[in-house]
């Protein structure tokens, strides 16, 4: 006989509303399954609901807008909302503008859309048992490592979730041969837990160059990976899955698998871009290593908003793009900042390739702009450059955002016509979006094999990816959380009027209009027939995924 289970330990002033009847045995059984390692999922700003004054209260507050700190604890993600039920209000937050607000905590502390209970997963056994208790009991599963994803796929409320946090396994194999393959390459491994942080880090140690993410928290193979991966280095050198040599993964029906080019080739294929939390559970990936990388970077930024040097700026980097990306480039441009790396040019080249962008910057010195920086320097690895990027730029943390994106095809620099109105949709859209990023991030110049990845063939002829952002307040209403999704979605529709249908899934509008086109392009159709092939049961399912079931209970708390 089914009852509901209640948290245990007991949890004073933690008000659990959501309904999880499962029968006490199948969760002991569960349990018992995965070495202990089953529990409550609770959220991070529970104890300041409990007892305000106590010394957790004050760690949880001090560390509130700490991304590696949110990352090391399964109830926070790295954006609020998706600890909360956005349609019923339900949540336990405190107020990111001050975490030490007593306000927050005169509101109910309810779990919201955190899975009720949590294994903390150590090995393909504990997946498996996974695979196996959601088969017979009917609950939902999710995929969580470091909760940094801006579509709220790694939470779902009345649901059980794998922490894939604490696989931190990592090697370096000079000649790592993929299983049933041949041609050996130099290789990283690396467990589902790993953080861009750490693998920049081992890298750095053993003289390699990764191609990843720019936000120490993001996790190396999972939803980053498995959507594409783009980095400052991907012009000259391949999204993440086009460095991808092997992963190992339990799929829905409890085997575990080693996919590669040699074997397991369709589900290869719909693991470099299909989207993470899909096809099935990755322990780990192994990607390959380049030699060390020396990157030119010039930097110009100002400290005050000023519309027209922004407008001159964007002006500057439309005319130059085509000719600064067949250069390798990469970098990123807000409104007051353009930051550009090469990999591949040295000193004296990379100063003749941006000269317009160089000249620019001297230009705001002479002319005394507030707060002018204008840097043309040399990082001795790409660890050097990461590290002091890291240090000022880091995303919004600790707060709800709603994140829309765009990506930027060559055909919108062709001609002055052209470039014209693609800057005029760049400032229309900042405007509307105060934040928006330009990111050199799509693989330009990377000579790839074509049909070997799942992602929008529109990143192969992409020039720029671009970011918008909208966010709102911890005690926002429904109304405003709806205008705030909008409002992003307003902002990057400045860019859908005049490009192709593509975005980046893993960055892109939560709402986001013909998402199986703009995602994946013509491959779409494929992803979905090995969708079914594996997980016919659907027992994995996440918005806007490959095969998702819009109307499934889990999706309650999305608005």
């Amino acid at each position: 006989m089914s009852h509901s289970v209640q948290l245990t330990p007991p949890l004073v002033g933690f008000n659990n509303i959501t309904s999880f009847n499962i029968a006490q045995t199948a969760l002991d059984t569960l349990r018992a399954a995965v070495g202990g390692r089953l529990f409550p999922g609770v959220p991070l700003a529970y104890p300041c609901f409990h007892n305000e004054g106590g010394a957790d209260c004050h760690t949880v507050q001090s560390h509130y807008l700490n991304e590696t700190y949110r990352t090391d604890n399964f109830g926070a993600f790295i954006n609020t909302q998706w600890e909360t039920c956005q349609s019923t209000g339900a949540q336990c937050l405190l107020d990111p503008s001050d975490p030490t607000n007593p306000k927050t905590t005169s509101e109910h502390c309810e779990l919201g859309s955190i899975a009720q209970y949590f294994i903390d997963v150590r090995g393909a056994s504990d997946v498996v048992a996974a695979f196996k208790f959601s088969r017979e009991s009917g609950t939902p599963l999710v995929i969580k490592n470091t909760g940094h994803d801006y579509k709220g796929r790694s939470s779902a409320p009345n649901s059980i979730a794998l922490w894939m946090h604490n696989l931190k396994n990592m090697t370096y194999n000079s000649d790592f041969v993929p299983q049933s393959c041949s041609i050996s390459q130099p290789a990283a491994t690396f467990g589902a837990g790993v953080q861009w942080a750490e693998a920049y880090q081992f890298a750095d140690a053993h003289n390699i160059t990764l191609v990843g993410g720019s936000d120490r928290s993001v996790g190396v193979v999972g939803g980053w990976l498995q959507g594409g991966g783009h980095s400052v280095l991907s012009n000259t050198m391949g999204l993440g899955v086009d460095r991808v040599l092997q992963f190992k993964i339990v799929t829905p029906d409890g085997v575990l698998r080693v996919v590669n080019e040699c074997q397991n080739r369709d589900l290869f294929f719909a693991l470099r871009g299909g989207g993470g939390g899909t096809f099935g559970v990755v322990l780990e990936a192994t990607v390959l290593a380049s030699p060390p990388v020396a990157l030119q970077a010039v930097i110009v930024s100002w400290a005050t908003p000023n519309r027209t040097l922004t407008a001159e700026l964007w002006n500057i980097m439309a005319d130059n793009g085509l000719a600064w990306a067949a250069d390798g480039w990469g970098g990123f441009s807000m409104a007051e900042l353009a930051i550009l790396v090469n990999p591949t040019l040295n000193l004296g080249q990379a100063t003749a390739s941006v000269a317009p962008l160089i000249d620019f910057g001297n230009q705001l010195q002479q002319e005394g702009v507030s707060g002018v920086q204008a840097v043309v320097t040399t990082f001795p690895t790409f660890f050097a450059f990461f590290d002091a990027f890291t240090l000022q730029h880091v995303a919004i943390v600790g707060a709800p955002v709603a994140l829309a994106s765009r990506l930027i095809p060559k055909s919108n620099l062709r001609t002055p016509a052209d470039r014209s109105a693609l800057v005029d949709a760049f400032l229309h859209t900042n405007d509307a979006a105060p934040g928006m990023i330009i990111q050199l991030t799509p693989p330009t110049s990377y000579a790839y094999q074509p049909g070997a990845t799942s992602i929008t063939e529109a990143w192969r002829s992409s020039v720029y990816h671009v970011t918008a952002v909208a966010s709102w307040a911890w005690n926002a209403t429904t109304t405003e959380k709806r205008e705030a999704y909008h409002s992003a979605s307003s902002a990057i529709d400045n860019l859908r009027n005049i490009t192709a249908d593509a975005a980046y899934l893993n960055e892109a509008d939560v709402y986001e209009p013909n998402h199986e086109i703009a995602f994946w392009g013509s491959n779409y159709r494929h992803l979905l027939e090995i969708k079914q092939k594996y997980d016919p049961s659907n027992l994995l399912d996440c918005w806007q995924c490959v095969g998702w079931n819009p109307q499934s209970s889990r999706f309650s708390c999305y608005l």
